[in-house]
């Protein structure tokens, strides 16, 4: 579950305006629309513009500005603070449909309860509900047909919120360009061929985004598909890459004196890529950059950099390229890693996914940084750094806290001991991965990549968790890159989103 803690696509409390709550107080609207449905109202735009949303066709309009993209294959809730009877926009929280229907009973009662305790741990229990169901319609099937097959979730989201005293006023499915409500109550007012979706970028909230400096950035498949790995021969390439590197490098990472050497090499390495990614030529659109960035690393320079982030130490080390002229290419090299973590190697995706989403969270993008750490989950439900940064991004804390540690470590080792890793015996001051008594079962646990041969016992203390292959039938879906079509990428960004039922938490 992805959870957007009332911010969608930028910074701060506000999807409008970047200083405000969403949604908010307007002039004495009274409830209107069909149904007896209230108005839902948009405010602290610039100049205190407000935009009110009265109808489903202008409340279906608003999702991809309430998250900051549009969402594909997606329950989407979204939480409404009644201010007499106006409703304020609140938290909104994502998470894909499950394939299976079985699923979807218990999914509605996760989503429904995250998003509610979410707003109570922010001081303010919704009132009430609004419910998207976000699906383009199969082989064979018409967006009526999908909205039937879905009606069964919907009233599930509508039971599981009504058992918490929160009420859904208004269920909207969304497929094939057009919408329709399930709260309709059947007098003749909607068509059973639902109503057709407005031109992007046409309606009233689009051009108060507009105005405020807003923009929707893309589907929600475009967005995940910079992180996810390659398929086809240059996924077959890499992986014989990372085969040969994991041979080389995982005993000398779970011996001592070489685990230190590896760490010095794997650092120096990605030093090199981030100066050869600063040093490139711009080019313009994600796609051709995300090219251009996987032109630029060598199979075996990917290889030795994603066994060696796998190393905590390491890894946090790496993680002190935050801000400044470092963030910016630092964040390329971290979605190249991702990319690269092909097969049977997926799981090692979670260290280059959570730099990715630290870095993202560090300078501001909060939307990329949240995608990237529940991604990093998705590989490693474990990973304690992904889940804590995780955490801290969706309760809108402050990443300076942590920026001011990591800063802090970098000064103190490069003054003391030259640029020398962080020694095994040696504490940090600031441990935000794992803390003490936290990962004390991770810590124990080496996991080899090439045989799989647990050396939990023998291994140097300090030394991080060297992930297992899992096996060639379990490989990761994969995701753009050289040697594939973007069909085949769209393909496993959905098969990665509806594998299964654990929430991992998705708030803005």
């Amino acid at each position: 579950m992805t959870n957007h803690s009332e911010a969608a696509g930028m910074s701060g409390d506000s999807d409008l305006s970047g200083r405000g709550r969403h949604g908010g107080d307007s002039a004495g609207h009274a409830p209107s629309g069909r149904g007896g449905r209230g108005a839902h109202d948009g405010r602290d735009l610039p100049g205190q513009h407000q935009v009110t949303l009265r109808t489903p066709a202008e409340l279906a309009d608003a999702l991809p500005y309430l998250l900051g993209y549009r969402p594909e294959d997606s329950i989407v809730l979204v939480a409404l603070h009644d201010g007499e009877r106006r409703g304020r926009f609140g938290g909104r929280a994502r998470l894909g449909i499950p394939a299976h229907a079985d699923d979807w009973p218990s999914v509605a009662d996760q989503l429904a309860q995250g998003l509610v305790k979410g707003s109570e741990r922010r001081g303010a229990r919704p009132e009430s509900m609004v419910a998207y169901l976000c699906q383009e319609p199969g082989t064979g099937e018409s967006g009526r047909d999908v909205m039937e097959r879905l009606r069964p979730l919907a009233q599930f989201l509508r039971t599981a919120c009504g058992r918490l005293d929160v009420p859904v006023i208004e269920a909207l499915c969304i497929s094939d360009g057009r919408f329709w409500s399930y709260c309709c109550p059947g007098q003749g007012c909607c068509s059973s061929e639902g109503h057709p979706m407005g031109l992007p970028g046409t309606s009233v909230l689009a051009a108060a985004a507009t105005y405020a400096g807003l923009q929707v950035r893309g589907s929600l498949r475009e967005f995940t598909a910079r992180f996810i790995p390659w398929e086809g021969a240059a996924a077959r390439d890499q992986r014989t890459a990372l085969d040969t590197a994991s041979m080389a490098l995982v005993p000398r990472i779970l011996d001592g004196d070489g685990r230190a050497e590896v760490a010095e090499e794997t650092l120096g390495l990605a030093r090199q890529i981030v100066k050869r990614f600063a040093d490139a030529p711009p080019v313009s659109g994600t796609r051709p950059a995300d090219l251009r960035d996987d032109g630029l690393l060598e199979h075996d320079e990917a290889a030795t950099l994603i066994l060696g982030l796998q190393d905590r130490a390491t890894r946090d080390r790496a993680a002190e390229w935050m801000e400044g002229d470092e963030a910016g290419p630092a964040l390329r090299l971290w979605r190249a890693l991702a990319r690269r973590c092909v097969g049977p190697y997926g799981e090692h995706a979670a260290a280059p996914l959570t730099l990715a989403g630290w870095v993202a969270w560090s300078t501001g993008d909060e939307l990329e940084a949240r995608e990237a750490l529940a991604m990093a989950l998705g590989a490693d439900p474990d990973y304690l750094f992904a889940r804590l940064l995780h955490q801290a991004c969706n309760e809108g804390l402050d990443p300076e806290s942590i920026r001011r540690c990591l800063r802090a470590e970098r000064t103190g080792r490069s003054g003391a001991e030259g640029e020398q890793p962080s020694g095994p015996d040696r504490p940090t001051s600031c441990d935000v991965a794992e803390p003490p008594g936290t990962s004390n079962r991770r810590r124990r646990r080496a996991r080899t990549a090439g045989t799989g041969a647990s050396r939990g016992s023998g291994r140097h203390p300090g030394a991080g968790s060297l992930r297992r292959r899992r096996p060639t039938d379990e490989a990761a879906p994969g995701g753009e890159g050289p040697g594939r079509t973007p069909e085949a990428a769209s393909e496993g960004a959905r098969a990665r989103r509806k594998g299964g039922r654990r929430v991992v938490g998705e708030e803005t």
